[in-house]
């Protein structure tokens, strides 16, 4: 053999065993590497309605605004509340007297001589007493029950966040548990990584994870939690609380996602993040050697 066909046959060699490699590499990457496409960025999103009806009379708010914990996000008309805190303090100066009054009575027959006031008297006297302690008690919580409502007409920012979906405007009416916009909690957001199920056991709590997000920026977190249960949508129950069994099978069967939450621990500075971003999600195992 000569020595150029020797060479033709090194490098024929050399490039099969370079592809052969190469595609080891590959399927080691894609099949058994912990890593997926299918990222999410997620956050809380807290919905805000009032605690009270009435019309909107101040909105200090606009669209995406940054607001903080305690700012005022839109005003109730509190005038109706006003008058109604009004109304409760003056029934509790009412009731306040009645039972001022009805003590005294009941202290002036106990007092008597049982010729002058009778026994049935004397015990009518002080259930009409504690009869009025009770309607005072009463009027106080009415009292407090107007203040509250007449302060939450001040709807506040619970956390710090963005206002998201804003529809509403001054002169709108506001229903009580009538949720009028959204605020993302800017301290929450996280990244929900649907894994293969045949990629699960090379990932543990606690594995560093690098997020990618399709801008190109990078973050860095770590794997916080795992789910547990995934819908089984081939096995729904029936009206009869029964199983209810598909009769076909498909032959090719795709591995679920399960769904993995992933803490972020580092944003870099000027990187937006917003709810409902994808992103690609690779982890490194802790123990790599020990989940071969």
């Amino acid at each position: 053999m000569s020595v150029k066909s020797i060479f033709r046959f090194s490098i024929t060699l050399l490039i099969f065993l370079a592809a052969i490699f190469l595609g080891w590499t590959l399927w080691k990457h894609y099949m058994v590497s912990p890593w997926t496409r299918d990222g999410r960025i997620r956050a809380d999103v807290i919905n805000i309605a009032p605690d009270v009806s009435g019309q909107i009379v101040d909105l200090p708010v606009r669209d995406n605004q940054l607001v903080h914990k305690g700012d005022l996000l839109m005003q109730i008309d509190p005038a109706h509340y006003q008058l109604a805190l009004q109304q409760a303090e003056a029934a509790v100066q009412e009731k306040k007297a009645e039972l001022d009054m009805r003590r005294a009575q009941a202290r002036r027959r106990a007092d008597m001589d049982n010729l002058v006031v009778s026994r049935e008297t004397r015990e009518d006297s002080d259930v009409q007493a504690s009869a009025a302690q009770a309607q005072y008690q009463i009027a106080l919580v009415q009292r407090d029950t107007a203040k509250l409502n007449l302060e939450r007409t001040k709807v506040i920012a619970p956390v710090d966040g963005y206002v998201t979906n804003l529809n509403v405007r001054r002169g709108d009416y506001a229903s009580v548990g009538a949720a009028k916009f959204a605020i993302i909690d800017s301290h929450s957001f996280w990244v929900y990584g649907y894994f293969e199920e045949t990629k699960l056991p090379y990932l543990s709590v606690g594995d560093k994870a690098k997020i990618q997000l399709i801008s190109g920026a990078v973050l860095q977190g770590h794997v916080d939690s795992i789910a547990r249960g995934i819908y089984d949508r081939d096995n729904p129950q029936s009206r009869e609380l029964l199983a209810d069994v598909n009769p076909t099978f498909n032959w090719v069967r795709l591995a679920q996602r399960v769904p993995v939450r992933i803490h972020i621990d580092e944003v870099p500075q000027g990187v937006l993040l917003a709810a409902g971003l994808t992103c690609t999600v690779v982890l490194e195992p802790s123990n790599k050697d020990d989940k071969k």
